[in-house]
């Protein structure tokens, strides 16, 4: 056995996010469309005589480090599957945003069953390693993946999607984190009473992805959460105006949000959306990175 264990996971952006209505079970069918951006979290993982997680990074006092979280329920599953117990050491070493919308956790879940597969040589196949993924959230599968995909059911049933070319995106971290419970809850107030359609991808969305084709993607680009997202923080709306007037080709809060995200022409637009939201003191932070992404990498 190796003596540690380190995999590289990325961050994800939703360019499209079609929301039905409630499910019995609580959940929504959806059509989400994600696609997979260079900001990366490391997870690291170690013999140890039991189940322990640490994390660095900016925003880690938000997260549980016990069996609650997600990295450490990868882990759970995975020992379980093979009859063995969880003893590992998963270091996080965090550069996703923390509650932002961009499935950082899921990527740290994604990243742990990965380093831990690796790490006990279980020879667990991909199918097995998706369906841990499936198990432990909707948003896990892809980050395991990354690239583009369809995600349908309620996100974690995976169609590959071919990319054309490169997509340069700026991201505009808020302050706080927005629950996705919360956003979802939103989702369902602001829909009450009205026919909520069945979500279903976009053909034009789609081309534009495959052939890597910036101006045509930033007029398809849609999330029935925003609406919700914006409900909860009406201080975004402020974030995604200065992206907008800086040259931004579209703005799109990612996922449930706060973060939220703005599709440039190149990487000089890119630089400029990035100083104009810095400058505009409506947000926390701000990141550049370029998609597609490759999903969880063993370094």
């Amino acid at each position: 056995m190796s003596a540690a264990v380190t995999v590289r996971v990325p961050a994800k952006v939703n360019v499209q996010l079609a929301v039905g209505a409630a499910r019995p079970d609580g959940f929504h069918d959806l059509a989400n469309v994600f696609l997979a951006v260079g900001l990366y979290d490391e997870v690291t993982a170690a013999p140890a005589d039991g189940l322990r997680i640490t994390a660095e990074g900016e925003g880690v006092a938000g997260i549980p480090l016990d069996a609650t979280n997600l990295a450490a329920r990868a882990a759970t599953l995975l020992a379980a599957r093979h009859g063995r117990t969880p003893d590992v050491h998963l270091h996080l070493k965090k550069d996703i945003p923390v509650a932002g919308g961009m499935a950082g956790g899921s990527a740290d879940a994604a990243g742990a069953l990965l380093a831990c597969d690796t790490l006990w040589q279980t020879g667990a196949s991909r199918a097995e390693l998706l369906e841990i993924c499936a198990e432990l959230g909707s948003d896990v599968p892809f980050s395991l993946v990354g690239g583009a995909a369809l995600g349908t059911g309620r996100g974690e049933v995976l169609t590959p999607l071919p990319v054309g070319g490169a997509f340069h995106w700026v991201f505009a971290v808020a302050d706080g984190g927005l629950s996705t419970p919360a956003v979802y809850g939103e989702f369902d107030r602001l829909t009450a009473g009205t026919d909520v359609p069945e979500p279903a991808a976009s053909p034009a969305l789609l081309a534009a992805l495959a052939a890597g084709d910036a101006t045509a993607l930033a007029s398809e680009l849609v999330n029935d959460l925003q609406p919700a997202a914006l409900s909860l923080r009406p201080s975004l709306a402020a974030t995604l105006d200065a992206g907008a007037a800086a040259g931004a080709l579209a703005t799109l809060v990612s996922g449930s949000g706060p973060t939220t995200a703005f599709l440039a022409a190149g990487p000089e637009g890119a630089e400029k959306v990035a100083a104009a939201l810095t400058a505009s003191g409506t947000c926390r932070s701000v990141r550049i990175a370029v998609a597609p992404a490759p999903g969880a990498t063993v370094l």
